[in-house]
């Protein structure tokens, strides 16, 4: 038989299952831990000289203690309007201003709060999860196509154990990432 081979293309499966992941590392950085953490502001954009900037374009984001983030805005004429931005950004946290300084103390979570995080960062597990088994689907509907035009059972069956092997370990990463997660949102 002349028939040629028909290849699944794993390397796009894969790289979909990747951004599915990185999309969930995105998320989970957004919650907030009791730990401070510069990223805590990342998402906040500030009306600033005619168009919403990041605040770390308009000041310097340190994290000098576990429980304290400060933002040396450079334009003092800026300062109220970060401060603005933060109060009304829902994170959850009142910045004390003094002089070009803001300073965000991260309060302690209480049980009940870290209880809800868990719950959200699952959430947003079950979602990646979501993603990647649509992935899967995409890789075994090739296969069904592929099978269509005459791939042979041992072909269809090597191609099927290889996209259920990339989703297995996607899964798999994604749980390892839920469960540090976790650990970090109920550590005291």
């Amino acid at each position: 038989m002349a028939h040629e081979e028909i290849e699944i293309d794993t390397d796009d499966l894969q790289r979909r299952m990747d951004g599915a992941m990185a999309a969930l590392k995105t998320e989970f950085a957004s919650l907030r831990t009791g730990r401070a953490s510069a990223s805590i502001v990342e998402p906040i954009q500030v009306e600033a000289y005619g168009q919403m900037t990041p605040i770390n374009q308009l000041g310097t984001v340190n994290v000098p203690e576990p429980r304290m983030v400060v933002i040396n805005v450079w334009d003092k004429a800026m300062v109220g309007k970060v401060e603005k931005a933060i109060r009304e950004s829902g994170i959850g946290i009142n910045p004390v201003t003094d002089g070009p300084l803001i300073r965000l103390p991260i309060p302690e979570l209480n049980e009940e709060r870290r209880r809800e995080l868990t719950k959200v960062a699952a959430q947003y597990a079950e979602q990646a999860k979501v993603a990647i088994r649509n992935v899967r689907r995409d890789g075994m509907d090739q296969i069904k196509k592929a099978k269509a035009q005459g791939m042979s059972e041992d072909d269809q069956k090597f191609w099927a154990d290889t996209v259920q092997e990339l989703t297995d370990k996607a899964i798999a990463a994604v749980d390892k990432a839920l469960e540090a997660k976790q650990a970090e949102i109920m550590q005291v």
